[in-house]
């Protein structure tokens, strides 16, 4: 039988084996260890070329790519974007400081953050972070206050809900009017917020953002939102003169977790936006403003995998079968916050017939720490063989926690048939490093 993968970087070796990025990842589980996370450099790379062309070929190069670095954040990530020419969006001072530490000149940087303490903000614009993405009338006055301090202005866009329903997990449906990002157009609060920044002398005002929920497959929510947004500027400049150079439309780009997703395709949704976005901005009589995408899982989930060794396999007759793994909810706390779907495959017996249905779990003493439900496997699965879960690329090495003590696991690139670490695993004295 031909095995079906949700993702091209996935296959099978003629022993059995499944390889990731061309690489036979039971040879990786046996160089690094498990719990471990492998990352394609190669095709983070490929969809940054993919996204730039388009952005290049459909909106003639007006705009910017944003890497959204919450989906993963480390040193080489920031890295591979630095050489590939992305921006990135960054949430907090720490992803800020991983970025500098990285090379990475934080002028194409764009911080976001629906509460940024007066702390944040100063160690962003001291270390020359570029746009600041501002959520709240008290922050735009911090932000004023902190360039005044400075003899500056910041560059500085206004982030709006446009009260659209993406149909998606209501905990990443982020563009609804009682969201806790930004202000919404409809109860007229994002006019409020624009008057407020206009009035600061400190706050060079570049234009918009908004962001409107994530796993989007087609181009209807990104136009939706560019109308809504073209309209709002319009009324905009037509009573305060005021025009935008800059309409960040936010990210959401979705990936396909199971067979039964989508497989989005990237040019189409950017054609597809840009036409509707030139429409709509010759019947406003608007200059096409630079246009932001904030790719994030995209980039990097389907580049990711993660392997476990088996540690127990319980079988209860008339009841449930359990795969107990050596990571858990700790490497991936997906399933557990909001019953996320994985693609879950026995890493060394691929060509095994997989009939019994098991709860893949975790080693936390947690009865939530389940990575995916209901996942076929091999009858003879024992102790010592090999799971894989696939695209674990984003929000897993940044999601992860040391509950129960547990060391996170190391980050491990593959590229051009080589591997090499990005991020070390965390050792015992990692564990009370900071324990006084």
């Amino acid at each position: 039988m031909v095995q079906k993968f949700i993702c091209g970087n996935l296959s099978t070796g003629p022993d059995g084996h499944l390889f990731f990025a061309g690489q036979d990842t039971v040879e990786l589980a046996q160089k690094y260890g498990t719990p471990l996370y492998l990352m394609d450099e190669d095709l983070i790379r490929a969809k940054c070329r993919l996204f730039s062309r388009c952005m290049e070929k459909y909106f003639g190069g007006r705009g910017n790519i944003l890497y959204a670095s919450k989906a993963a954040s480390f040193k080489r990530i920031y890295e591979i974007m630095r050489e590939e020419s992305m921006c990135v969006d960054v949430v907090s001072p720490g992803e800020i400081y991983t970025a500098l530490k990285a090379g990475f000149p934080l002028e194409r940087a764009w911080f976001h953050s629906n509460n940024k303490s007066d702390e944040d903000i100063s160690f962003a614009m001291d270390h020359g972070v570029g746009f600041f993405v501002a959520e709240s009338f008290e922050e735009l006055i911090a932000i004023d206050k902190a360039a005044l301090d400075r003899g500056s202005k910041q560059k500085v866009l206004l982030r709006i809900t446009p009260g659209i329903d993406t149909h998606t997990f209501e905990a990443v449906d982020t563009g609804k009017v009682d969201s806790k990002f930004g202000y919404a157009i409809e109860t007229g609060q994002a006019e409020e917020f624009l008057q407020l920044a206009l009035s600061l002398k400190n706050i060079d005002l570049q234009g918009f953002h908004c962001h409107v929920g994530s796993q989007l497959f087609d181009s209807d929510v990104f136009i939706r939102s560019a109308r809504i947004m073209l309209d709002f500027m319009a009324n905009i400049k037509e009573v305060y003169g005021y025009e935008a150079q800059q309409l960040n439309l936010g990210g959401g780009f979705g990936v396909p977790y199971v067979i039964s997703d989508p497989e989005p395709d990237i040019e189409r949704i950017m054609k597809e936006t840009a036409d509707e976005i030139r429409s709509l901005c010759d019947r406003y009589g608007l200059e096409m403003p630079e246009i932001g995408f904030e790719p994030g899982r995209c980039m990097v989930a389907d580049a990711g995998l993660t392997l476990y060794t088996v540690g127990m396999v319980k079988k209860i007759p008339g009841f449930i079968n359990y795969v107990s793994v050596d990571g858990g909810m700790t490497d991936n706390p997906r399933y557990a916050l909001y019953g996320a779907e994985y693609t879950v495959l026995p890493a060394d017996r691929m060509g095994d017939e997989c009939k019994m249905i098991s709860s893949v779990v975790g080693r936390c003493c947690e009865s939530g720490d389940i990575i995916q439900p209901g996942v076929p496997m091999p009858e003879t699965m024992k102790r010592g063989d090999l799971v894989a879960v696939c695209t674990t690329g984003a929000y897993n090495y940044s999601m992860a926690s040391n509950y129960n003590r547990v060391p996170r696991p190391p980050i491990v690139m593959l590229s051009q048939g080589k591997n090499y670490v990005a991020v070390r695993r965390e050792s015992l004295d990692d564990m009370v490093m900071l324990d006084e």
